[in-house]
């Protein structure tokens, strides 16, 4: 019997200071700066829970590729503001979790993104598999 997607209740918080190579000419944090915050994030996540984005699992090679991605501004992001990121597990699927990051200045919530990614098996010809994501997996990202 399939598990059906179920609401995760972890949350992960990081810190991620605007660089100069971040922004545009007019000193603002560029669109797609988000995205690799989003992904920061999620490595750091993973690496809290003991995974990773690409890792051997029981003699397999593991990955996360995205599915899906996007993001909402609010108030834009400027050169030195420290960002707080915190990062929702909202969904953990059969094959896939889906994640929300809300960026925050101060107490101030200026974005909110979210990306769902699959859990692939590796193929040594370059090819990714979606496989059934494995109950140990699932355990240690819910933190159980």
């Amino acid at each position: 019997m399939a598990l059906p997607p179920s609401p995760a209740p972890a949350t992960f918080e990081t810190q991620r200071r605007v660089e100069f190579a971040d922004t545009d000419m007019a000193g603002v944090a560029h669109f797609t700066r988000f995205f690799q915050y989003m992904e920061e994030a999620e490595h750091a996540f993973l690496r809290s829970r003991g995974l990773s984005v690409v890792m051997r699992w029981n003699g397999q090679e593991l990955g996360w590729p995205r599915v899906a991605a996007s993001c909402e501004y609010f108030r834009p992001a400027f050169f030195e503001d420290v960002l707080t990121v915190r990062l929702h597990l909202t969904n953990v699927g059969r094959k896939s979790l889906t994640y929300t990051a809300e960026f925050y200045r101060g107490t101030e919530l200026i974005a909110r993104g979210q990306v769902t990614t699959c859990c692939c098996r590796m193929e040594p010809n370059g090819r990714m598999t979606a496989i059934e994501l494995p109950e140990e997996i699932r355990q240690k990202l819910l933190g159980s």
